[in-house]
């Protein structure tokens, strides 16, 4: 099968970065980017994903919201449609 050379830009973090995950999983780069390349050809879709880590401000809510849980404060249960609807409607 006859190759050619597909450049790209990015920045020299990103590049080492791939470099290096790379090396963990014992490939070269180009296997990495072609599965990829492939894969969104044959799926004609694009997946971004991410571990995705809270802010530190998105960390002190997610705390104030497990004690406010926990001591039952700033916390509003209905019974039902009517009543989550009559809730809202007062707001």
């Amino acid at each position: 099968m006859t190759k050619t050379i597909l450049n790209i830009k990015t920045d020299p973090s990103t590049k080492q970065q791939i470099q290096e995950f790379a090396a963990e999983l014992g490939v070269p780069v180009s296997v990495i980017m072609n599965a990829q390349i492939k894969q969104m050809l044959r799926d004609r879709k694009i997946v971004l994903s991410s571990e995705l880590e809270p802010t530190p401000y998105l960390v002190k809510i997610m705390e104030q919201v497990e004690e406010d849980l926990k001591t039952g404060k700033n916390i509003t249960r209905t019974l039902g449609k009517k009543e989550a609807l009559d809730h809202l409607k007062s707001l």
